[in-house]
């Protein structure tokens, strides 16, 4: 079982009018902006246990490859938490769907070989205590696999972020939809990082 001591509230994140937006948006640019591409490659060659931070409506489920043994994705908000529950009974891979919050993991300390983290950060209250997190989780040597917003695309774009990032969304090079028209959302990078192996 995933869970250390102590309990994790169940309702840590609760945004329920983001939660049904995120569910509809995430499924249609699945296949219209290659989503669907996108995950394939941020999950390509992973293996043994992945813990997945944020999985939202669990679209990654599907994209996991048979290596991997087991995933242990966190969600914290409730409605997108129960449609991941529902992904992982028809993923090909064992996952077991948990509540928390990025900047708490309620798992054990060097338990995982990768971390997944896929356009989640944007909306983390306290990133580097996040990060620190995925780091106390990640066996040394392991990896995390990241597709994250970012900032791009001149004056008018930033402007336009930064107002978003103000009013709809927290502070958030691969471009989605990868074709079609740039959107504040946009701007993406994807890619890996490794958590320092043991020296000696």
């Amino acid at each position: 079982m995933p869970l250390r001591s102590g309990k994790v509230p169940r309702d840590a994140v609760r945004h329920p009018l983001f939660a049904r937006c995120y569910a509809r948006v995430s499924v249609a640019a699945e296949n219209r902006m290659g989503m669907d591409r996108v995950r394939e490659r941020l999950l390509a060659g992973l293996s043994g246990r992945v813990i997945e931070i944020g999985a939202g409506n669990g679209l990654n489920f599907g994209h996991y490859p048979g290596a991997v043994s087991e995933v242990v994705a966190i969600e914290p908000e409730r409605r997108l938490r129960q449609l991941a529950v529902e992904a992982a009974l028809r993923a090909e891979v064992p996952v077991d769907v948990v509540p928390g919050v990025a900047e708490a993991l309620p798992v054990k300390s060097e338990g995982f070989d990768a971390a997944v983290v896929s356009l989640v950060l944007c909306s983390v209250r306290d990133v580097p205590r996040a990060l620190g997190e995925l780091r106390r989780v990640l066996r040394p040597g392991g990896e995390v696999r990241f597709f994250e917003h970012g900032r791009g695309g001149g004056r008018v774009m930033t402007f336009s972020q930064r107002a978003l990032d103000r009013t709809l969304w927290p502070d958030r090079r691969v471009l989605m939809p990868e074709q079609g028209p740039v959107l504040p959302a946009s701007y993406c990078v994807l890619g890996t990082a490794w958590r320092p192996g043991i020296s000696g």
